[in-house]
């Protein structure tokens, strides 16, 4: 069942980000509810800025971000603890040698019973109980990204933000990350260029120059966008 949209709600309150001098975005005003939400737009856009604003790995230089009511510049230990991020590059988020180690990682705070548990339970709804213990460094792109993914999904987060995470991945596992992704009970939004992924999302925002330019139900932003690019 999906939680009520009152305490999913993503609201940006005109907020600008300048980072080295550079307008990234520029007095964004946007309110979301949905539970798939797909953030589409050219490269350089600011999608992936609006996307790390959410967790607070950006900062606004100006204006307020709040997710499901929390304020993430006054509030960042718990928006943190909600709010799952997802990177485009697993290598990023990949810290511990083994797979078992770094989903452990995830889930400090636990008995170590309790952690063991959880940790055989991810890998084996991930696929990754045979590859355990070995180097993570060995893993295929896509299993790597699987970790990546199984990491923040062990953690049980309300939100789950994901940049692009089907950008390095072949056809076979960017579907099998998108299938993940849109089938949790999480909010979920996802930065991507793959607009057949944005397509069965619940919702679809358009950036272009660092502004909101449509959002709307997927098809209807996806055409917008397409037309831009002719």
């Amino acid at each position: 069942m999906r939680s009520d949209t009152r305490t999913r709600h993503i609201a940006l309150d005109g907020v600008s980000v300048e980072r080295d001098g550079r307008t990234v975005l520029r007095e964004v005003n946007l309110g979301l509810d949905a539970a798939r939400i797909a953030v589409v737009g050219a490269n350089g856009s600011g999608k992936s800025t609006f996307a790390r604003l959410l967790n607070g790995l950006v900062a606004p230089t100006a204006g307020r971000v709040s997710v499901h009511g929390l304020d993430v510049q006054k509030e960042i230990r718990e928006v943190r603890r909600r709010v799952g991020f997802v990177f485009t590059d697993p290598q990023a988020q990949i810290l511990m040698p083994t797979p078992a180690e770094d989903l452990a990682l995830s889930i400090r705070g636990v008995s170590r019973a309790e952690t063991e548990r959880r940790v055989r339970e991810a890998l084996a709804a991930h696929g990754l109980q045979d590859h355990a213990d070995v180097p993570a460094s060995a893993l295929s792109g896509g299993r790597k990204q699987m970790l990546a993914l199984a990491s923040v999904l062990i953690t049980a987060p309300a939100v789950i933000v994901a940049d692009e995470p089907t950008t390095l991945l072949d056809l076979r596992n960017a579907r099998r990350i998108g299938d993940l992704l849109l089938t949790q009970n999480a909010q979920v939004v996802i930065v991507t260029h793959d607009l057949e992924l944005a397509a069965r999302c619940d919702e679809a925002v358009l950036f272009a120059d660092g502004r909101v330019i449509a959002i709307d139900e997927p098809a209807g932003v996806i055409a917008h966008y397409r037309r831009s690019c002719v």
